[in-house]
């Protein structure tokens, strides 16, 4: 499965997904970001078990304050409409899909 980009206009249905979510906070000019994004991306085409999506923190200021992000890349984890992890900064695949898991 693609990565899907969420605004304010798709998000309640994204957070309301029967599986679990990752959310990819990022900014284009963000250089950890460009790192992670690829990532990103991988992880949602090998396991579609997962709803991967990108929210870009310039074009949506309002989610990117609801999730309290202060720096990018913030990655989010959602199950069952609950934040379960949440980490800031550049982190490996393996630590991202133990983020999924856990």
């Amino acid at each position: 499965m693609s990565v899907l980009i969420v605004n304010k206009e798709n998000f309640n249905s994204v957070k309301n997904s029967s599986k679990p979510v990752l959310l990819d906070f990022y900014a284009d000019w963000c250089g950890p970001c460009r790192m992670v994004s690829p990532i990103v991306d991988e992880i949602a085409e090998e396991n579609p078990q997962y709803l991967v999506g990108k929210i870009n923190v310039d074009s949506e200021p309002e989610l990117a304050q609801e999730f309290k992000v202060l720096s990018i890349p913030t990655l989010v984890v959602i199950k069952d409409q609950k934040v379960i992890n949440q980490s800031a900064g550049a982190r490996p695949k393996a630590d991202i899909l133990a983020m999924l898991k856990s």
